[in-house]
């Protein structure tokens, strides 16, 4: 007797179990091409997408550090990022250079500045050093709303006379004001920031050779003084 006798199948059904056999061996077969070769399907065409870029990080201010206070500083003297700044009150428009200061306090005690002294030390073409005060936000408006002509850039300038009633110096003032530095005490482990405005009648490039003064600050309430500081604004950006 045939073996296909001994187990009973029909040659009919035996054709059928023959055929599904040879349907399952080629399934398997393709299974296992596609898992080894997913390129069939193009998934390993598409090249692979672009890192993200770096981040660029930003170049440190110019700064000056003792004593557990940090005073750094950020001219601003691109008219269009000014203008970005302080829209229609734009100093860079009367040749007037806003300084953004820093003062960072790590000690555990209260610091005073006085910045009725602080200074925009400029050194000349010939070595000489001149030192110009800060304009208040005030006088800066009065400049903007009411532009007179430059002064000497290297020398103090008297306050302007503020003519009452005049509402666009005052619109002009309101807008700087918020931006100005004018707070006088760094509370510990704390940073205060604003602007001072120095005339330096449309000589921007004046920054590579000029330094901010700071010459009176102390702890509170002792009143102990400490050294001076100052920071040169070369390493700033400049036009």
């Amino acid at each position: 007797m045939k073996w296909k006798d001994r187990l009973g199948i029909s040659p009919d059904r035996l054709t059928e179990l023959q055929a599904m056999s040879t349907c399952l061996r080629i399934g398997a077969f393709m299974a296992s091409a596609l898992v080894l070769c997913p390129s069939a399907f193009g998934q390993s065409a598409s090249p692979p997408p672009d890192p993200k870029p770096a981040a660029t990080t930003p170049a440190p201010l110019p700064r000056d550090q003792h004593s557990g206070l940090t005073v750094s500083v950020d001219p601003y003297t691109e008219a269009a990022r000014t203008k970005d700044k302080f829209g229609k009150a734009n100093p860079h428009d009367v040749g007037v250079l806003p300084i953004e200061v820093f003062l960072r306090n790590d000690s555990d005690q209260p610091m005073r500045v006085n910045l009725e002294t602080v200074q925009l030390e400029v050194t000349l073409k010939n070595g000489v050093r001149q030192e110009v005060d800060w304009l208040r936000a005030e006088e800066v408006a009065k400049l903007i709303a009411h532009p007179s002509g430059s002064a000497d850039p290297h020398q103090k300038r008297l306050p302007l006379p503020m003519k009452i009633g005049d509402k666009n110096v005052e619109k002009l003032a309101n807008v700087l004001r918020p931006l100005t530095l004018d707070a006088d005490v760094i509370p510990p482990k704390a940073t205060i920031h604003g602007f001072l405005y120095f005339d330096v009648s449309h000589e921007f490039a004046i920054v590579k050779r000029s330094s901010l003064y700071v010459p009176d600050v102390s702890i509170a309430p002792s009143n102990e003084p400490l050294v001076y500081f100052e920071v040169p604004l070369r390493n700033a950006s400049a036009e």
